[in-house]
């Protein structure tokens, strides 16, 4: 059955959002009609938003069936052990043309207890930013929930948050339990875990075009607000040419930056797990044993656990490099 494996790629699945902007298609040239498409999921198994294969041989398969038909030779032995026919991660690519409401994410405790679902630890990869665009992460300050509970009906939350200016390469690691917030005018790559829970503690008071606020999750998220968090959440990391630099390691992914330049870099997978590379500037091609496929800035590529050995070439190009 592993033969039958190749690096994947996926139809991007495309969502309007009320804060959604128009750089996906215009920056990253994703096929869109519509306006105010605020994410492009590039790999998912959501409930409902599974990813369709979109080259060779295993074309119009969901990453559901490929899941079901090639177990571990897909995902890796012990990664199956552990999430059966559930992909782990869940890719997007996110265009914030206004502020995003602040949020949080619970724990996988109590993500499994209230949602049945996983919980949802989060990096983000700053690919575009305007000037002055701006991330919120975290409190810039001590406090405890009944401090928090204060500001929220003072509506003067924004006095407590922190707002941390952002441009091309910034890294953001978003541990559950952390409020935070992209603001507009930032374009990013997010990898997390598989999940579409999230606790809306504040949404600006904007209304959609029928007049209607979004819902809160206030009642929900005090429960799940992290208020002793250090302030660790913006990565340094190495940029050496040709190598895998790390960023993130935890428990969920480990995410390696990747520049290519003018050279040929062969890789092992050694980590019985998939490898996901999203392209974040460039063009990179992949070369396997039988096989060949190409991405460009804004596209991602699949390679499946049973493929040992292959190699990246790209004139000038940067990389994401995730597994788990």
């Amino acid at each position: 059955m592993s033969n039958l494996l190749y690096p994947l790629k996926f139809q991007p699945i495309l969502k309007e959002k009320i804060w959604g902007g128009n750089k996906l298609k215009s920056v990253l040239n994703k096929s869109i009609d519509q306006n105010n498409v605020g994410e492009s999921w590039e790999i998912s198994d959501v409930d409902g938003d599974a990813s369709i294969v979109i080259n060779g041989k295993l074309k119009g398969q969901s990453l559901k069936q490929l899941l079901k038909a090639f177990k571990g030779d897909l995902i890796g032995d012990k990664n199956f052990k552990v999430f059966q026919d559930k992909f782990p991660l869940l890719i997007k690519f996110i265009d914030a043309k206004k502020d995003l409401s602040i949020q949080l994410h619970p724990n996988d405790e109590l993500a499994a207890k209230r949602h049945n679902s996983f919980g949802k630890t989060e990096m983000w990869y700053v690919m575009q930013a305007d000037d002055d665009a701006k991330l919120i992460v975290g409190f810039n300050q001590k406090l405890d929930s009944k401090e928090y509970l204060k500001h929220l009906e003072a509506k003067t939350l924004t006095e407590i948050l922190n707002f941390d200016s952002v441009t091309e390469g910034d890294t953001y690691f978003i541990e559950v339990g952390r409020v935070h917030a992209i603001g507009a005018g930032v374009m990013l790559a997010e990898i997390q875990q598989t999940s579409d829970v999230t606790y809306r503690v504040y949404d600006w008071d904007r209304v959609d075009s029928q007049g209607n606020k979004r819902e809160l999750h206030n009642d929900l998220a005090i429960d799940a607000i992290d208020f002793n968090m250090k302030d660790n959440f913006r990565i340094d990391y190495l940029k050496k040419v040709n190598n895998s630099n790390e960023m993130v390691s935890c428990p969920y992914f480990t995410t390696n930056y990747i520049p290519v330049e003018a050279e040929s870099i062969l890789k092992e997978n050694t980590f019985d797990s998939f490898i996901i590379y999203i392209c974040v500037d460039g063009t990179v091609t992949i070369n396997t044993k039988d096989f060949s496929e190409t991405i460009n800035k804004g596209e991602t590529l699949l390679i499946p656990s049973a493929i040992k050995s292959f190699e990246i070439t790209a004139k000038k190009a940067k990389l994401l490099e995730v597994y788990v």
